[in-house]
């Protein structure tokens, strides 16, 4: 079987409609999808790269590119009005789903991408964070014990690694056996990968 492999960030709106065109090239092309949350901070950290809001023009023609690729794929979106967000917690909390209660992952990695980009949360407010984990079915409690536990955080940062070892400066990034293909705008060379 084909196999895709997804490294993303929960803070990157071109991540969220790749995660959403992502399945529907899997499930024409028959593939599977490796889920590889990363933290996009360390990424740029680690490769000199920035994210494009931090050039005026570049963040301004970006928010305009998303709303193209969102009405070209039908996939709704909103920009978040409280953008940039904090994803740290978010990502060591989907990363912990993915441990430890894998049979929920796709459910609540859904859950947490929309209420970032297609019906926008305050996710950098701790009530509201706690209002849209208590909707998709998770205890406040059981998530802040995974946010400390030391098995999710070397997870995070062992993915978020491997990805910059592999070539990744950015989010978001699939791999097709070993190439690396960068933005939702190369999905079609993804596609031409698997065939």
């Amino acid at each position: 079987m084909n196999m895709i492999e997804f490294y993303f960030d929960l803070g990157s709106p071109f991540s969220y409609l790749g995660f959403y065109q992502l399945q529907k090239i899997a499930e024409k092309h028959h593939a599977e999808i490796i889920y590889k949350p990363m933290l996009l901070g360390g990424v740029f950290k680690a490769t000199g790269n920035s994210s494009p809001i931090m050039i005026p023009a570049k963040g301004q023609y970006s928010m305009i590119d998303l709303q193209r690729w969102s009405e070209f794929w039908n996939i709704p979106m909103k920009m978040n009005p409280n953008f940039p967000i904090n994803t740290l917690p978010l990502m060591r909390l989907v990363t912990a789903v993915q441990l430890f209660l894998p049979e929920r992952f796709m459910e609540i990695l859904t859950g947490i991408f929309n209420a970032m980009f297609r019906t926008p949360r305050n996710l950098n407010d701790q009530k509201d964070l706690i209002q849209v984990l208590d909707e998709l079915g998770l205890e406040a409690s059981q998530v802040r014990t995974w946010l400390e536990d030391e098995k999710v955080k070397s997870e995070l940062k062992f993915v978020t690694d491997e990805a910059v070892e592999r070539g990744v400066f950015g989010a978001p990034s699939f791999f097709v056996k070993d190439e690396l293909f960068w933005g939702i705008d190369r999905l079609h060379f993804v596609e031409m990968a698997l065939e």
